[in-house]
């Protein structure tokens, strides 16, 4: 990427917000990962870098967390601002006040608002609304800060992305999204292997296979976890059962019986595959012990790389 480029897509993004992948282009996106590695080294080599001094992230949280308050929470101080967190009791969205009433006000305090919740029209009402940048930091349709730092770790293990393969093994959920939208935009593979009645989102799959015919990438969808993981240079899974699905925790177990990813199924896999799990992990579940704390897993690289790209994320947009 040229530094002309890099300056170009520096200014177009600020400003922005920042939640779902399909909002950015594939060179949008690789600038931001490249941007997260760089800012990695920065922070490793003890170098002080505060592009958002004085600035304030308001960091709303309907939905609990470990990595997300920590990681953007850090990612604030860092980048030499600060970030507040705001639980649904710290607001007056508790006590019925609307997303855009709520939205309009933060916007005169703060320079950039992080929002975990439920429903993905939260977002992007609160959104509309503001007039400072909003960030994605899960909803149950997608996952971009996530899969954001993923690639990232995907890229710094294999020294590229076009071209490889990922195999997702297990539900069709906001993660699946997030990581065919990326994969399609940035030149990869993607097969997903799901129970029946467990599939991604078909709309979601349709504009993956869009954005894939522009990069030459293939994006397979089937039932079968063997036939997915042939030959993948990267295998993937998440919990069965997500945030606000406990209820379904037995029914699913049933479901996804066959979908674990152990010993047995990533010998499928090419032999320098690398495990990838978005944590928390449920060991004996989804995933086997052997492989998720085996020589192949980067789980807590991805976990890592979650305070870096977020970082790029509000250094470009804030």
């Amino acid at each position: 990427m040229s530094q002309l480029l890099k300056e170009e897509l520096a200014v177009s993004l600020k400003g922005r917000d920042f939640i779902e992948l399909t909002d950015y282009t594939p060179e949008e996106i690789r600038y931001l990962i490249d941007l997260a590695i760089e800012l990695k080294r920065k922070q490793k080599a003890g170098e002080t870098y505060h592009p958002l001094k004085g600035k304030t992230l308001g960091m709303i949280f309907e939905k609990s967390s470990t990595r997300t308050r920590v990681s953007f929470e850090v990612g604030m101080y860092q980048l030499g601002g600060q970030a507040l967190f705001l639980s649904r009791n710290d607001l007056q969205i508790g006590r019925g006040e609307t997303i855009s009433d709520t939205a309009q006000t933060l916007s005169r305090y703060l320079d950039g608002m992080m929002i975990r919740t439920f429903a993905h029209r939260t977002v992007i009402e609160l959104a509309r609304a503001a007039t400072v940048p909003v960030i994605n930091g899960l909803t149950d349709l997608a996952h971009p800060c996530q899969v954001l730092a993923d690639y990232q770790a995907v890229l710094e293990h294999k020294g590229r992305l076009a071209g490889l393969k990922i195999a997702y093994i297990g539900d069709g959920n906001n993660m699946v999204h997030s990581l065919l939208i990326g994969a399609a935009k940035l030149g990869l593979h993607m097969s997903v292997a799901t129970p029946e009645g467990y599939e991604p989102d078909a709309d979601i799959v349709r504009m993956a296979k869009e954005y894939a015919a522009e990069t030459g990438s293939r994006i397979h969808v089937c039932r079968d976890p063997r036939e997915a993981i042939a030959d993948a240079d990267v295998v993937y899974t998440d919990v069965w059962a997500s945030m606000g699905f406990e209820a379904e925790q037995k029914e699913r177990e049933l479901a996804f019986a066959d979908y674990q990813v152990n010993e047995e199924l990533v010998r499928r896999a090419k032999p320098d595959f690398i495990f990838m799990h978005c944590l928390p992990a449920h060991r004996g579940e989804e995933v086997s012990e052997g492989v998720i704390d085996g020589k192949h897993s980067i789980i807590f690289d991805q976990a890592e790389n979650r305070l870096h790209a977020q970082k790029a994320v509000m250094a470009a947009i804030m």
